[in-house]
């Protein structure tokens, strides 16, 4: 059974903030919390949940994205945060073990909470995302610093405001990584608001910000080695292990994560490789659900 092609909205109320979220499938099926990368927002799934088989999944606009609340007053964003909000997002749901689907940023956040809760996540499927860039512990005084002075830049800044929709989704196909039109467009209607003069991004500029922490390599190793859940992680060639040409080696240090390599950029899972990716996850979650229902 396919997930229906059109999402229900959901508003999920958690830690005194709304989160706005997009659900696909029925609440019979394998619970999924599904997480987006950075300055993207839940319609980063609009073309692969409706071709995942057999998934109850959540799409959420984690803080500060999309349609979901910023966090309030002077606070950075970092991962440990929103771990916090998606454990109270699968309590909220009635979830107590679930698995996670993420992508880039998303995908980091679902590597580090799995290792930090790995009795309740069932199992993790990730596109283009496993840990962040680890930072030596000598350069934690640094970053702090680079944090706090960036986290006041981005409060000095006026938003950028575009005439109408079409130039805010040309601008966004041409982001860090190029997108197609219907890609862009996905990602841009749910990411702007309306001003009295065109359209500006909804998501908060303190994501802009660097990272208030960078942990070491040994510590992210941590997480990774304390995850006990089968793992599908999918690479795109122009993706991140172009982008960093050591991202391949440092993801076979950790031989319990099976990754495979296919031909693309980093949203695929959005792009004309979209079935191949929706192929190899289908494949991936079967196998878990046919393994459990045989337990």
């Amino acid at each position: 059974m396919l997930s229906s092609q059109f999402p229900r909205e959901l508003q999920l109320n958690v830690h005194g903030m709304n989160f706005a979220a997009q659900e696909w499938g029925t609440p019979d099926q394998l619970p999924v919390l599904a997480l987006h990368g950075w300055l993207d927002n839940s319609s980063s799934f609009y073309a692969l949940a409706p071709r995942l088989k057999n998934l109850h999944i959540v799409a959420v606009d984690l803080a500060g994205h999309g349609r979901s609340d910023r966090r309030p007053g002077h606070m950075a964003y970092t991962p440990w945060d929103d771990i916090c909000d998606l454990f109270a997002i699968a309590d909220y749901l009635g979830w107590e073990r679930f698995a996670f689907l993420g992508h880039s940023r998303g995908a980091i956040i679902s590597t580090l909470a799995a290792g930090a809760f790995p009795e309740r996540i069932l199992c993790l499927g990730l596109v283009e995302g496993l840990l962040p860039e680890a930072a030596p512990a000598e350069d934690a005084p640094k970053q702090l610093a680079r944090a706090i002075n960036g986290l006041r830049n981005q409060k000095q800044k006026s938003p950028s405001v575009y005439p109408d929709m079409e130039v805010a989704i040309k601008a966004r196909e041409r982001g860090m990584f190029p997108l197609s039109y219907e890609a862009a467009k996905a990602l841009t209607e749910r990411g702007v608001v309306a001003q009295s003069d065109g359209f500006s991004w909804s998501t908060d500029p303190r994501l802009l910000a660097p990272s208030i922490i960078r942990l070491a390599r040994e510590q992210l190793a941590a997480f990774v080695n304390n995850i006990n859940m089968p793992v599908r992680l999918l690479l795109a060639t122009d993706g991140l292990p172009k982008l960093y040409p050591n991202y391949l080696n440092e993801v076979a240090r950790f031989p319990h994560i099976g990754y495979e390599l296919l031909e693309g950029g980093h949203h695929l899972h959005m792009e004309q490789e979209v079935d191949l990716v929706a192929a190899k996850l289908n494949e991936f979650f079967t196998a878990f659900i046919d393994a459990e229902s045989k337990k």
